[in-house]
């Protein structure tokens, strides 16, 4: 048994009701392609949203929510929890308002315990120097895991928990650092933290602080086996003390930071006007195309999290699309949540999907089969709802200059 809260069952009702076939009969008309996800949706928990966009005379969005097999069956965020947790870094900051503490400011962390990771300095940023924006930079480009832990530190449980739920996300739980195995306790306790500015003046202090958050209660116990310690062990895996986020509040975060006009003003989180198009930025951006933090290009290539409608494939990416997106993939989990434009042809959509990529059932194996179904799942859905917009009939094209960028020079 999953555990649905309240609020999710009527949240997710209210998006089925939009639901009218439309994304199963549109994937029925490409049987080769979606014939088997069509088949195993359940086995393969899909989960699909596709907000269709109309502009009027003045340009403002209109949207259309269509759902496939939406609900609310666990499935491990990932990365994607790196989106709102960057979203709130920014807030926070505007929460503080103290003078000279921004999202460039030097922020230097520091370590109370053996498992706590510090960061003096940090190699990949201009003048070496560790900043909430590098961090941002680091997740949306690549999504790094340290550079989430050191946000996650600057936040906390309680804060993250706190102020999602004024948003209207009760569900999400972001309750652990990533990569790192660690302790209920020692994911509860945040590094101190200081803020300096380019003389090395002291402008902000963080102590080292607790984290007494509740967190709803659920069972998620999946799989056939999982591996500890090297060894095979014949149980369900648990990921019920894991981070936990559903699709549709993703895609909606999502919406929130590209059309903040569209969210009432008491769920708009707190940003200005230059952090929404920072995020859009960087969340558009290519790996090389950034110079703070660089990138190879021969392991950090343009689709490397980019995998609704490119599949992370290495090959060139067409100039006229940009993806504002976050990925996530993890213990055979993939998941995307998407806003594509092709600025040629006035396109515009947002596309969210997850699909579990693990046949035999086994966790912490790294045997996923994300070449074989999950990117092919990916790239195939983004093409079909692609070539579906550009051939539909608008009444008005969408003027899509708010979200040109300058990726040169960065």
């Amino acid at each position: 048994m999953l555990f649905y809260s309240c609020t999710n069952l009527k949240k997710m009702h209210a998006i089925n009701n939009y639901d009218n076939f439309f994304l199963e009969h549109l994937m029925q008309s490409k049987p080769e392609n979606f014939s088997k996800i069509l088949n195993n949706r359940d086995s393969l928990n899909v989960q699909i949203i596709y907000t269709k966009i109309d502009r009027n005379r003045k340009n403002q969005p209109s949207f259309t929510e269509y759902t496939f097999n939406l609900n609310n069956r666990y499935f491990y965020p990932a990365s994607t929890v790196k989106l709102p947790t960057a979203i709130l870094a920014l807030e926070k900051l505007n929460d503080l308002n103290i003078k000279g503490v921004n999202k460039f400011t030097t922020m230097i962390t520091d370590s109370s315990s053996d498992k706590q990771l510090m960061s003096y300095t940090s190699p990949t940023a201009e003048d070496s120097r560790p900043s909430i924006a590098n961090y941002i930079k680091q997740i949306l480009l690549v999504s790094d895991n340290n550079a989430f832990n050191h946000l996650y530190e600057f936040l906390g449980q309680a804060t993250i928990q706190k102020k999602l739920l004024e948003k209207g996300y009760p569900d999400v739980i972001i309750r652990h650092r990533l990569q790192t195995t660690l302790t209920d306790k020692q994911n509860r306790t945040t590094n101190p933290i200081a803020f300096y500015d380019s003389t090395g003046q002291l402008l902000y202090q963080q102590a080292e602080a607790y984290s007494s958050a509740l967190f709803q209660q659920f069972d998620a116990k999946l799989g056939n086996g999982y591996y500890q310690d090297q060894q095979l062990v014949n149980a369900p895996f648990d990921f019920s003390m894991k981070n936990r986020i559903y699709l549709q509040d993703l895609h909606h975060i999502l919406k929130s930071i590209l059309f903040p006009e569209s969210v009432n003003k008491l769920q708009r989180f707190n940003l200005s006007a230059e952090d929404y198009q920072f995020l859009q930025h960087w969340m558009s951006a290519y790996p090389g195309e950034s110079k703070y933090p660089n990138y190879d290009s021969a392991h950090y290539w343009n689709a490397y999290c980019k995998f609704l409608l490119l599949g992370r494939e290495n090959k060139a990416t067409p100039d006229n699309i940009r993806i504002f997106n976050k990925v996530g993939d993890a213990y055979g989990f993939l998941t995307d949540v998407a806003y594509i434009i092709d600025k040629k042809n006035k396109v515009e959509f947002m596309l969210s999907a997850t699909i579990s990529c693990n046949s035999d059932g086994i966790y912490n194996d790294d045997k996923y089969d994300y070449d074989t179904v999950g990117y092919p799942f990916m790239k195939q859905l983004g093409q079909l709802l692609y070539d579906y917009e550009l051939k539909r009939k608008r009444k008005q094209t969408p003027n899509l200059e708010k979200f040109n960028f300058n990726y040169q020079n960065n």
